[in-house]
């Protein structure tokens, strides 16, 4: 692993306190984040992204399973990790970042679902989103995945993208040719008047388009959608695959 010299984004939100129910009989014992894929489990393939984008500490939340999960961060330097509590109640996609806001501090930050994995044979694409986040212009910055061509993955589409970059919803088209793939980068002042307790990040999406400021970068590589038991061995092919390739690297 390269970690990068600078990154304009030095932390992150990590999200792995999911009951991961679609995996299940597997996450019956074992975190959904903690399922090895490519030699490695999902959350360390999240957390050697961001130390490789530069980022310096990450914070993980944790609910299903936790002490697992806690006992496989413990120790790890890059990035240093800091523990979300969620025990008591699980707070969705938004509600947790809420949560961990006094961990995260007043500037701008990944957020990165545990389980989002690509097979990753160019430079790197959270680097790529540091250096295209752009605070005057922008509230979030979110990772692409191409629907057509990602493994494991049979939806509608989430996102039109314009040439400028800015997002808008499928709303009543049949289809979108982009799909959120789990990574994003946010300002934690949209976090002011969101409700307590559980939300999903969706009602920030919302809030970013309604103002113009909802953008994308599409993802450089191929997006796995590793939600079932099923789905493992194509993702575990398509890392294989990815491994032949000789990977250029850049720093940030």
């Amino acid at each position: 692993m390269t970690q990068a010299r600078f990154s304009p984004i030095r932390r992150a939100m990590v999200l792995a306190a999911g009951l991961g129910q679609r995996m299940r009989p597997i996450t019956d014992t074992l975190p959904k984040p903690l399922v090895r894929i490519g030699g490695k489990a999902m959350l360390d393939h999240a957390l050697d992204r961001l130390a490789e984008a530069g980022v310096a500490d990450a914070v993980v939340n944790v609910h299903h399973l936790a002490a697992q999960i806690e006992g496989h961060v413990a120790g790890r330097a890059q990035p240093r990790i800091t523990i979300s509590d969620e025990r008591a109640e699980l707070l969705e996609t938004g509600g947790g970042v809420k949560k961990a806001l006094p961990l995260l501090g007043a500037e701008p930050f990944f957020h990165v679902n545990s389980d989002s994995l690509w097979s990753e044979t160019g430079p790197s694409n959270m680097a790529a989103m540091a250096a295209r986040w752009d605070a005057a212009g922008m509230d979030m910055l979110l990772l692409l995945a191409r629907r057509e061509g990602s493994v494991g993955f049979d939806g509608r589409g989430d996102f039109f993208r314009g040439d400028d970059g800015l997002l808008t919803r499928r709303g009543s088209a049949e289809s979108a040719p982009y799909v959120y793939a789990g990574v994003a980068i946010m300002k934690p002042e949209l976090f002011a008047d969101t409700p307590d307790g559980p939300f999903s990040l969706n009602l920030l999406f919302d809030r970013a388009i309604a103002t113009g400021r909802l953008h994308g970068l599409v993802l450089d590589g191929q997006w796995l959608h590793v939600g079932t038991p099923e789905a493992i061995t194509p993702a575990e092919a398509a890392f294989a695959e990815a491994a032949r390739v000789p990977r250029q690297r850049v720093h940030a």
